[in-house]
């Protein structure tokens, strides 16, 4: 794969930056995608079906920013996608400037009723589909002394019932990112993690869920997923909007200096910060533990 060449100072001035983001056919990563072209960045706008892009085409037209987003398909469970999208970038474009990691998939479940399919799934594309990513990305990011912005959770520093394999994914994904940030720092690459709570977005509507199903083959566990149910169905009444989600990925995106860690609302802070203070892990099991009586 041919390597971005380093800009002169002349020529980043002139040039606009380029950004790729993955999971852009809705959601967080549609806005986000919307917002990085209005911000000025050329916007790779990568998604795995590529006949989804209808809904981002026409948000682009609707800002007045279709000359600057390009959809390209992009799917992070295949390295060979990944190489290809990327070669076409560099190909059309010469740089790389930054990568956002958005693509993801929410799993509902529990160990004992979940098979380990599932969860390898669940893995795969949250957290594998980020490392593949990166690390194609990385020379090219070098060679621009760009970043990489990386859309976890607040399921990536608190453990929520019935969401296993998404938070365990999603705290890998963390450790993975907190891991590699000083040393991409070394070589003049910035690593921001971004964390939404809830977030009216189709990702959830995209499970596909049967929810009466699902409690009824639930066995001894479905008091405990009925209630979880309830209380996650409040929590997305409440919602942040994509767009309110998306703000601080622009934000990391175009500072100076980003933050390592980012959440998108007062409520993430708060209940990031309830693990990030909790030595012995009481703090947390108690704040879980009413989700599911």
């Amino acid at each position: 794969m041919p390597v971005a060449t380093r800009q002169t100072r002349s020529t980043l001035m002139t040039t606009p930056n380029t950004v790729l983001i993955t999971g852009t056919s809705s959601g967080i990563g549609l806005a986000t995608a919307i917002a990085a072209a209005r911000a000025g960045w050329t916007t790779i706008a990568t998604m795995r079906d590529t006949g989804k892009a209808e809904v981002l085409s026409k948000a682009a037209a609707d800002n007045g920013v279709a000359d600057r987003i390009q959809v390209k398909r992009l799917d992070v469970v295949d390295p060979e996608s990944i190489a290809a999208c990327l070669d076409e970038v560099i190909a059309e474009h010469g740089r790389l400037d930054a990568l956002v990691n958005n693509a993801g998939a929410a799993q509902v479940g529990t160990i004992e009723l979940s098979s380990l399919d599932e969860v390898r799934a669940a893995m795969e594309v949250n957290f594998f589909g980020v490392v593949a990513t990166t690390r194609a990305a990385l020379p090219h990011l070098r060679a621009a002394q760009g970043r990489v912005i990386t859309v976890t959770s607040v399921g990536g520093a608190v453990g929520q019932p019935f969401n296993e394999a998404y938070c365990a994914a999603k705290f890998a994904v963390e450790g993975f990112m907190q891991s590699l940030a000083p040393v991409a720092a070394s070589v003049g690459v910035d690593i921001t993690v971004v964390e939404p709570g809830a977030v009216a977005s189709e990702f959830v509507a995209n499970l596909g869920v049967d929810r009466p199903a699902l409690v009824a083959a639930a066995g001894p566990y479905a008091p405990a997923l009925e209630a979880y149910f309830a209380r996650t169905q409040h929590a997305f009444d409440n919602a942040q909007t994509p767009a309110e989600a998306a703000a601080p990925i622009i934000g990391a995106l175009t500072a100076d200096r980003p933050p390592f860690r980012v959440q998108t609302s007062d409520w993430a802070r708060d209940f990031v910060a309830t693990t990030l203070a909790d030595l012995d892990g009481s703090a947390v099991q108690t704040l879980t533990r009413a989700w599911v009586r």
